[in-house]
């Protein structure tokens, strides 16, 4: 894998754990016991805990391109080790 590819790989698996993680510990005003403020959304964040998912998301995603990179890198799984697709008719 080139480091251009790399760096490309490493950034699309960035934003779809910021995507997976975003959800996690919001609570809206309601769920926190606090007022809704005049032309605030009910359901808007009260806090969005954004630079401890940051953290979280980079470290998810470094994990997750080590996986990527390893199975490119050494395939560690290849398709005759999957048993369904084993099976299945080559035509």
């Amino acid at each position: 894998m080139s480091i251009a590819s790399g760096i490309a790989i490493y950034f699309v698996v960035w934003w779809i754990c910021l995507f997976a993680v975003l959800p996690f510990g919001i609570r809206n005003a309601h769920e926190a016991g606090e007022a809704v403020e005049q032309g605030n959304d009910e359901g808007a964040p009260v806090k969005t805990l954004l630079p401890q998912k940051l953290l979280a998301t980079t470290a998810l995603a470094m994990l997750v391109f080590a996986l990527i990179w390893g199975q490119m890198s050494y395939g560690w799984i290849g398709f005759e080790d999957i048993p369904f697709l084993r099976d299945m008719p080559t035509h």
